[in-house]
């Protein structure tokens, strides 16, 4: 059987990545800081190991007897670029540990969005910091897949995008995003360690696209199990309150790089060697 250690498997896109190795059949190892609530949603379907990234000995006890490690690591809204950032510093600790374990390859969840990085003037240290963690893992001498995804389709109903009723944007989104839905992106995460085909690199896309608001006017017009509202922002007012409070200050960046960004259909290899999505939007509305 082979084995998997997991790094963020708890969160929003972590669990269904999570579940997808488990159902392929690994024996999958993961790094929490609450096995309590962990195990709540794992049961004894995985080993818990108990610490964080700030810790190198919990870190180099997760890595220990692993074939693999997937990391699935976020900035937090609220944080300011000099804190402790798990996808630098906590990768960084990482990637120390890792020389001495004898890993087999390394999974990394990057963007798709980060490519605005530049364009347009855009500029943003959340960015700069997700391509940095990129050069380090290609950088450690491990074979490496990297996975780029497009907007996940659990953003309109328990991510960035929704709050309680409200679907809250900003702007107006120029391109289509190509929606996945998370677990459709575990299965291929899962079917790419099975092939354990050396260093690759796959962008994550769905089978339909919708700009920003089109999605959100979808969702509310196929949901029946909540009264949904659409409500749009002026970006400018985001940034102007991003002055003051750090969570707006993120939503302004991520939004201006969503709405700005021209993404294209580029999810052919993906599909070829890992498989197609399969879950429209209509149906992932319908089972939520």
């Amino acid at each position: 059987m082979k084995k998997i250690a997991i790094i963020g498997a708890t969160g929003m896109i972590g669990q269904p990545v999570t579940k997808a190795f488990i159902n392929a059949g690994f024996e999958v190892t993961i790094l929490v800081r609450n096995i309590e609530k962990a195990q709540s949603i794992f049961r004894n379907a995985v080993n818990y190991i108990r610490g964080d990234l700030k810790e190198m000995e919990s870190v180099k006890k997760l890595l220990s007897q692993q074939d693999y490690l997937y990391i699935n690591l976020s900035v937090e809204p609220k944080s300011r670029e000099n804190d402790f950032q798990p996808e630098r510093d906590g990768l960084d600790n990482v990637l120390a540990a890792v020389k001495d374990s004898g890993l087999k390859r390394i999974g990394y969840l990057s963007s798709l969005v980060q490519q605005y990085e530049g364009q347009h003037g855009f500029s943003w240290w959340v960015f700069k910091l997700k391509q940095q963690a990129v050069s380090k893992i290609k950088s450690s001498h491990i074979p490496y897949v990297v996975f780029y995804p497009s907007t996940f389709m659990e953003n309109f109903d328990k991510g960035a995008y929704r709050q309680g009723d409200f679907i809250t944007l900003a702007g107006t989104s120029a391109f289509k995003m190509f929606l996945v839905a998370a677990d459709d992106y575990g299965k291929q995460v899962a079917r790419a360690f099975e092939l354990d085909n050396g260093n690759q690199e796959f962008i994550i896309q769905g089978q339909e696209g919708f700009t920003a608001d089109e999605a959100a006017d979808f969702y509310r017009k196929h949901c029946t199990t909540s009264n949904i509202k659409v409500v749009t922002a002026p970006l400018k007012m985001l940034r102007l309150m991003g002055c003051f409070i750090n969570n707006f200050r993120y939503g302004a960046k991520i939004i201006e790089a969503l709405n700005n960004y021209p993404e294209k259909f580029e999810a052919e290899k993906t599909w070829e060697m890992l498989g197609k999505p399969a879950t429209k939007f209509e149906d992932y509305i319908n089972t939520q």
